[in-house]
């Protein structure tokens, strides 16, 4: 007796194909318990293989994103009638060719704000998208509140803010939009991302709904002032609450500026890697650009990768004021060519300042740029345990020198106990502006460098 048993992506028995030994006949058996129709109706807005195809996150922000959909429906509909009445629904007066500039207006402002905010934030967009998530309904929240004060204010001063609001609106829609890609990406594990981003439209676009007819008769019922605030600050509440705690839920893979001071830190110190899940914990939501800290303490110093050589440079002493050049009497730069030959990136660490920076190599890859990020913070924790804010370059050097050997003997393991604990380190989301560059070493008074755009 051959059996043999048919399985869906997410694991459960379709069917069970049962032949003779001789093979003359195979008899198919389907599963006697079928699924309830709360389950097929949720497999609906669910990806195909859930929860196998999906991060153990997912569900706990899907939760989450609804909530603060639903909340943030309702809030929109109160908004619009204070946009309405300040545009004069219902005023014999009012203009219908002023009520189409004014939304001319609006969307020009939106518009220009979107590219800007795009030119000038992108590159931080996925590394902090955890922060822009939640900063994205900050933004969408305030709008909101700008909408409902606009009946009470002026012509003049309404049509300045409800500007304002449109250039908030369209802040939110990049922050929230390149956020949500980078979330999605984390979520699908089997590379599924067109199917769960279909799947998330069904989802919100059923909340929405929802949000709409509660809506409705929540606007029908709330009309004076006192109470168009009250409900609207408790709704913003809700909205705010949720989103915080939907991104709070998610345990990212990869490595950014907060994620790497947290992890290596830990591991440097005690040999030990923590897990995503332990590190989101930890993980502060509003984190300051750059900041380096040693197992969540107290910032200790700050750090800034992918700058150019002439802002290290620029640490070494000041500039002339017509050629440019920089005096390099103690031939720091030729120095640290030759303690960082082997590597992929250049790290001078400004005492006095608290400031490490950090150039990258050509061939920089993401595993040379967490190891130089982890020497940084090496680097400043010694300092800071020293109190040497006065050091002079000498000493600087020679310690980069034996950190540097220090953390390469034990790089290798390093690296495999951050593997171990799910980490995926072949993916560095430490650069976060925009005009990041890479040197080519070509002699030792010859440094190019070309900027990556």
């Amino acid at each position: 007796m051959n059996d043999i048993v048919e399985q869906d992506e997410a694991g459960h028995e379709t069917a069970r194909y049962v032949s003779t030994n001789d093979g003359d006949r195979i008899d198919v058996i389907k599963p006697s318990v079928k699924a309830s129709i709360w389950t097929q109706l949720l497999a609906v807005f669910l990806p195909a293989g859930y929860p196998n195809s999906v991060t153990n996150d997912y569900m706990w922000y899907q939760i989450y994103d609804s909530l603060q959909a639903f909340s943030s429906s309702i809030a929109g509909l109160l908004a619009s009638r204070a946009v309405l009445e300040g545009v004069g629904v219902g005023d014999a007066t009012a203009s219908p060719t002023a009520a189409m500039l004014l939304t001319i207006l609006q969307e020009s402002m939106g518009r220009i704000a979107t590219i800007l905010f795009a030119h000038k934030l992108g590159t931080s967009l996925e590394p902090e998208c955890k922060m822009y998530r939640l900063a994205a309904d900050v933004f969408n929240d305030t709008a909101l509140v700008f909408d409902c004060l606009s009946p009470a204010l002026p012509k003049s001063s309404r049509v300045l803010l409800l500007s304002f609001s449109s250039i908030l609106r369209a802040l939110c829609g990049v922050a929230a939009g390149s956020s949500k890609a980078s979330l999605s990406a984390h979520f699908a594990k089997w590379g599924n991302l067109g199917e769960l981003n279909a799947k998330d439209s069904s989802q919100e676009t059923v909340i929405s709904l929802l949000g709409m007819l509660v809506g409705s008769v929540v606007v029908a019922y709330v009309s004076s002032p006192l109470a168009t605030w009250t409900c609207l600050v408790m709704l913003l509440s809700i909205h705010l609450g949720t989103n915080h705690a939907a991104v709070r839920s998610v345990s990212m893979r990869s490595l950014n500026r907060q994620r790497a001071n947290i992890v290596l830190s830990h591991l440097l110190a005690s040999k030990r890697a923590l897990t995503p899940e332990e590190v989101s914990f930890q993980e502060r939501i509003f984190e300051r650009d750059g900041v380096l800290r040693w197992q969540g303490s107290v910032p200790i110093a700050r750090a800034s990768i992918g700058v150019s050589l002439q802002s290290l440079l620029h640490s070494l002493g000041p500039a002339h004021n017509v050629t440019g050049a920089i005096r390099d009497k103690q031939s720091i730069l030729q120095r640290l060519v030759r303690t960082f030959d082997k590597e992929d990136y250049l790290l001078w660490y400004d005492a006095p300042q608290k400031a490490a920076f950090i150039v990258l190599k050509e061939a920089a890859t993401p595993g040379a740029q967490i190891k130089a990020w982890a020497l940084s913070l090496l680097v400043a924790h010694r300092f800071s345990e020293d109190d040497a804010t006065a050091a002079v370059a000498d000493k600087t050097l020679y310690l980069l020198e034996v950190l540097l050997m220090e953390l390469t003997n034990q790089w290798d393991k390093c690296i495999e106990r951050m593997k171990t604990a799910g980490w995926d380190v072949d993916v560095a989301n430490l650069e976060t502006a925009s005009d990041t560059t890479r040197i080519r070493h070509q002699g030792m008074n010859d440094e190019s460098a070309k900027t990556r755009t």
